[in-house]
Order: C-alpha cells, then structure tokens, then sequence
C-alpha cells in the first residue's frame, strides 16, 4: 500500500522536515504540501486512503473547523493535527472533531514515525495497541477528596473509549469503596489474587474476574476482611502489576490516603499518577506535601498530574493561585456537581448513568480521551 500524504501548514521549514520524514517510510507517498485550505479539501476528496497533516497553531478554531468537515466529507482521510499549544483543551477539541493524532511542535520525529505507523496498520485493518500497559495511580493523602470516585469512572471510560481491557485495582486494603460505590459482589477479591500470582494468567485473568455489565473493565477488589489485608507484602504488589501488565492495556490504581510501604511501591510503578487536591487551604498544603515527597523519591516531573475536583469557577482560590503555590500546571479539573455525584454514589452506577451529558460525566470521558495511547473512533 502507498498512502497519499498532503501537507497544510504555513511554515516552509515544517513542510521540508515533514517530507523528510515522510520518505523515511515506504508505505507513505508525499503528494504536496500547501497553504490554502480550499486547495487541500479538493485534493483530500479526490483520494480514497489518505493523510492529511495540518497545523493548527494559527486560527486554531477554523483550523479544528476544517479537520471536522475533511472527515465528515472525507471518513477514510486519517488527520494529523501539529501545534504548539499542546494544551487539554486542543488535544480534547481536535481529537473530537475527528483528528486521528495531535503532536507537540516542535515535532519530534520518533513520535512522529510511530504515528504514521499506526495509521498505516489501520488502514490494513491491524488494530492500533499501547506498546506497554499503562499504570495510573490515583492518589491524595486526603480523604474524602473523591480520589474512589475519580479512579472508578476514569476506568470505566477508558474501557469505554478504548475497546481495551483495563483493570480497576482497589488498594484501599482496610477501607476500599469500590464494591461499594458501584454495587458490587466479585467473586474474586485482591487478596486472592495477590497470593496466587504466580498460577495467574491470561485466561484466568480475563475469564475469570468480574466485568462491569458489558464493558472489558475488570475489577479487583479490595480483601473482605481486614486481617487479610496484614499478610500482603510490597513484592506481592509487584508481582500482581507484572501479571496485570500481560493481560490489561491499562491498570487504574484506587490508593489508600497515605504513605504506606504497599502504596508507594503501586505508585512507583505507575507511568502516571494523578495526584488529587481540591480547592481548599488543608488539601493544598497536603498536595504540597505530596509533591515534596514525590521530589524526594525521584519521581519525574510529568509523571505526576495535578488533577483538581469540584472544581467551580466561582471558588474563591483560582488555577492560577494554586499553580503558583504548587508550582505545577494543573492538569485536569473535574467540575463540582453534587447532585449527579450524590445520584450516582446512592445508585450505586458511574455518572454517566445517572445523565451522561452532565459536565461531570464529560469531563470523565474527556479524561480519558487525554490520557489514553490509543484512540479510536468515538461516538460523540
């Protein structure tokens, strides 16, 4: 297969390392580059399997505009979306109206390469994995911050989004809410799993644990009983994440609020954690104290996300006050709606039942859209 790629974009130097780049894979053809929208929609619709790489930077609303009418018009055109504001909100607005990819400018170009990769095995009908299982953490050494309920309805719109297995592990060892939130009675508990690693396997693991209704989210949950939760060690945790890693795409983490040992072994082992606060002094200063610690244990620096619940724009301390205290980008914010919250927690369902148009069911769905390796075509 020889895939057609034109180029839109402004930048003379972007085109030439495009193109470069383009030539180093054989199944792709550059066909042209331009500046005029008109011109690369006219020649976008005379081709069947095609690539489109657009820069959005400038006038990116009319940009974004424009990929939604090229796939509209155009379903078997694959759009790469360049920019360089690398934001949430671009890469959610571009991803929704139908860009296959969005890459950071300046390009990198193994990223690069690799989505083109991508691109070329689904044109050959291959579906696009992860090249490793993702981990993601969730985490506050606060309570009551919704760290459950955020780790729960991530999970399941990965799954949702994704068409891929995650696990929802829950390591709240004395107090986990999983079973409880959502109305559960697995047959199969963590502690189980836990102390059986080593006779765990794929099949085991995917015909034997709990789904939720008709989703590929697996649950783990936490042990029953207490004194169970005495007898697991941090080398079991360890052993539990390399046995979930051969048969999930992703593994989301509900932590219990401290520093335990079995805690910070899950969180060293994520690619990801996201570390909760909400928009009050005490779970600022905690969420303080949460990035000094993590500082101390070497954790890297984009390996921790700040993700802010209840978020309401009227709060008296805004964003930029607790960037400016934390000294970190805030990386998500889950807007405050109690009554579909309280609905879903008394219902015992994930938001999105309770109304998935609420913001908070959306802002979920827009998370893990953010979050996930690979996206498919969602039904928005």
């Amino acid at each position: 297969m020889n895939i057609p790629v034109l180029i839109l974009t402004k930048d003379e130097s972007s085109q030439n390392l495009l193109k470069l780049f383009i030539e180093e894979n054989k199944s792709f053809n550059f066909l042209a580059s331009t500046d005029d929208f008109e011109k690369a929609f006219l020649a976008v619709s005379e081709l069947k399997n095609s690539v489109l790489i657009i820069d959005i930077s400038e006038n990116e609303d009319f940009a974004i505009d424009f990929i939604k009418k090229t796939v509209e018009k155009n379903p078997e055109c694959k759009v790469i979306a360049l920019t360089e504001n690398y934001s949430a909100e671009t890469v959610i607005k571009a991803m929704r109206e139908g860009a296959a990819e969005i890459l950071r400018l300046p390009l990198i170009k193994e990223k690069f390469l690799k989505t083109l990769e991508d691109i070329k095995n689904a044109f050959d009908g291959k579906k696009v994995k992860s090249d490793k299982c993702k981990t993601i953490s969730v985490f506050s050494n606060k309570g009551g911050v919704g760290k459950t309920s955020i780790a729960m309805n991530l999970a399941l719109e990965l799954a949702k989004n994704t068409k891929e297995n995650v696990a929802l592990v829950d390591l709240n060892f004395q107090l986990g809410d999983v079973t409880t939130f959502w109305d559960l009675k697995p047959t199969y508990n963590l502690s189980y799993m836990l102390k059986n690693t080593d006779t765990l396997n794929k099949d085991f693991l995917l015909n034997t644990l709990d789904k939720y209704k008709d989703t590929s989210l697996y649950i783990l949950a936490d042990p029953p009983y207490f004194k169970q939760a005495g007898f697991v060690s941090e080398s079991d945790v360890e052993n539990l994440f390399k046995v979930l890693k051969t048969s999930f795409s992703y593994i989301i983490v509900d932590t219990t609020s401290g520093f335990g040992m079995k805690t910070m072994k899950a969180l060293s082992l994520s690619e990801m954690v996201l570390l909760l606060t909400t928009m009050d002094i005490p779970a600022l200063r905690n969420c303080q104290r949460c990035l000094e610690l993590f500082d101390s244990e070497d954790f890297e620096d984009d390996k921790v996300k700040i993700l802010v619940n209840r978020f309401m724009e009227t709060d008296d301390i805004k964003i930029e006050d607790v960037e400016k205290l934390l000294r970190k980008k805030v990386f998500w914010k889950i807007p405050n709606n109690y009554f579909t919250m309280m609905s879903a927690n008394n219902l015992g369902v994930p938001a999105a039942e309770v109304n998935k148009e609420s913001n908070v069911a959306r802002s979920f769905k827009d998370l893990s859209i953010l979050i996930s390796d690979s996206i498919y075509k969602q039904n928005f």
